[in-house]
């Protein structure tokens, strides 16, 4: 803070050594974008965002919508997430709704709850000064200065992104030609772009999911220096770069974003063997269609589990730690969690996936080898296991990229579709097929007292009430999972 202050006076105090006055900084005046030329419809606005930004306002604060959002609207999109900016403190911003609380400690942001969603708003803030603490490679460590509304849309990253609608006033506020460029679907980093990624590594990560998903060029300027800094992503903390890879994975547009990705080289190192997985035509084919998979399904409004996008990256690497380890004399099932084990410890350096997802991943690895023992009651058994259907997914993907014979994934999904006597009959027609017998249906034999134990005989009631058997006993099959 001493630096900065001293920077200033100096500044200041050099126009007047050389007898003139001293200079106002210049003022960057915003366009004032009305409702005929941007032609946002307010009822595309949340409920919540709205009484937000009415609330603040009442209260004697400036409150805009500001983001992803504002560029969503302008876009015709359904935005995902409504964002707030003020004048207002976070203290301030809390005194105003009683259903709100603070998060985060570099810099404070509330989280308002409206009925079921959730608002986030941040105070302005200033861009980074010389004051600002950074590490060796430029990045900013520390950087907690609030702002004005023109200082707040300096340190945003894109034009398009900076943006602030009032919709109360029903007007745009653009700082720096966002509007045009998003006409041209042109990506531009504000200020020097080079500057900007050295601040924050991970604003080149976002250049490749924007341009991906808006499907924008990137403007020379911004593009040009990736290539040459894309080394500082290995000084991002793992949690971070995790982030912005699964909101990547999670667009809808996985595809597109990778291939942004290999276009700027960014995938060298950015996940451990993801470049190997690319320059591998198995890994890449594999990888592809997990990735098609996943838009598939965003793209009608369905689920994706992270921790099944994970286990597809990864897979390429385990397996190939798999083959190594049994082809040094390991047992097939050790040396499998042994090579999970290896790939999870190396990629963990860089990328922090939760152990949630963790635990999700070696599961659908873990039941690959499973899929392959179909006698007996072991494939009934299998489908009750709690991951079998990501785990069938998987298999079936594995099967569509050539790495196994698809005729697996085909008997699985017949034996899923099958009623109890069809399904007997496909594991019968295996065992036929190896030279075995048809497997038996058991009978459960019931375990009898001597006349007299426990002062009476073993009837039904006793039975259950000693736990010997009965429906009560705990020991019917449980249900099997959906499919």
């Amino acid at each position: 803070m001493l630096k900065s202050l001293v920077r200033r006076i100096i500044e200041a105090a050099r126009p007047l050594s050389m007898g003139g006055k001293p200079r106002a900084p210049k003022k960057n005046v915003p366009k004032m974008v009305a409702a005929a030329e941007h032609g946002i419809a307010l009822e595309a606005l949340s409920r919540g965002s709205m009484n937000t930004v009415k609330a603040l306002q009442d209260a004697g604060f400036q409150a805009f919508i500001v983001g992803g959002a504002v560029r969503d609207l302008l876009l015709g999109l359904k935005p995902k997430d409504f964002d707030v900016a003020t004048n207002a403190t976070p203290d301030q911003v809390l005194k105003c709704f009683r259903r709100s609380r603070a998060i985060g400690k570099r810099f404070k942001i509330i989280h308002v709850y409206q009925g079921s969603e959730t608002i986030e708003v941040s105070t302005f803030r200033a861009p980074s000064d010389e004051a600002a603490l950074t590490d060796s490679e430029g990045r900013v460590l520390r950087d907690n200065v609030f702002g004005n509304q023109e200082q707040d849309a300096a340190r945003r990253d894109f034009t398009v992104n900076a943006m602030f609608f009032d919709p109360v006033a029903n007007v745009v506020i653009d700082y720096h030609k966002g509007m045009a460029d998003l006409k041209a679907k042109t990506l531009r980093m504000i200020g020097d772009p080079a500057t900007r990624y050295r601040e924050d590594p991970v604003r080149m990560l976002r250049v490749a999911r924007f341009a991906a998903k808006l499907q924008f060029k990137i403007e020379p300027k911004t593009k040009a220096p990736i290539e040459e800094l894309g080394a500082l992503l290995s000084n991002v903390p793992p949690s971070r770069l995790f982030d912005e890879m699964l909101k990547m994975l999670l667009s809808g547009y996985a595809v597109a974003a990778v291939k942004a990705l290999r276009d700027e080289k960014l995938h060298h190192g950015l996940l451990p063997l993801l470049d190997v997985i690319l320059e591998q035509p198995q890994g890449e084919k594999f990888l592809m269609l997990a990735l098609q998979r996943t838009d598939e399904r965003i793209g009608i409004g369905k689920g994706v589990s992270p921790g099944f996008l994970f286990s597809a990256l990864l897979w390429n690497e385990v397996l190939k730690v798999w083959q190594q380890r049994k082809a040094a004399n390991q047992h097939a099932i050790p040396a499998l969690f042994a090579a999970m084990d290896d790939v999870i410890d190396q990629q963990s350096e860089k990328l922090a996936i939760t152990k949630r997802h963790v635990g999700d991943m070696k599961e659908i690895w873990a039941l690959q080898p499973r899929f392959e023992r179909r006698n007996g009651r072991f494939a009934h058994r299998l489908m009750e296991h709690p991951r079998f259907r990501a785990a069938y997914d998987f298999l079936l993907l594995r099967g569509e990229s050539g790495e196994i014979d698809a005729a697996l994934g085909t008997w699985w999904t017949e034996f899923i579709d099958a009623d109890d006597a069809g399904r007997n009959a496909l594991v019968n027609g295996l065992s036929a097929r190896d030279g075995q017998a048809p497997a038996k249906k058991r009978r459960r034999v019931r375990s009898r007292r001597p006349e007299g134990e426990n002062g009476g005989d073993t009837g039904p009631e006793n039975a259950v009430e000693n736990g010997s058997g009965g429906s009560s006993s705990g020991m019917s099959s449980p249900t099997p999972a959906a499919p």
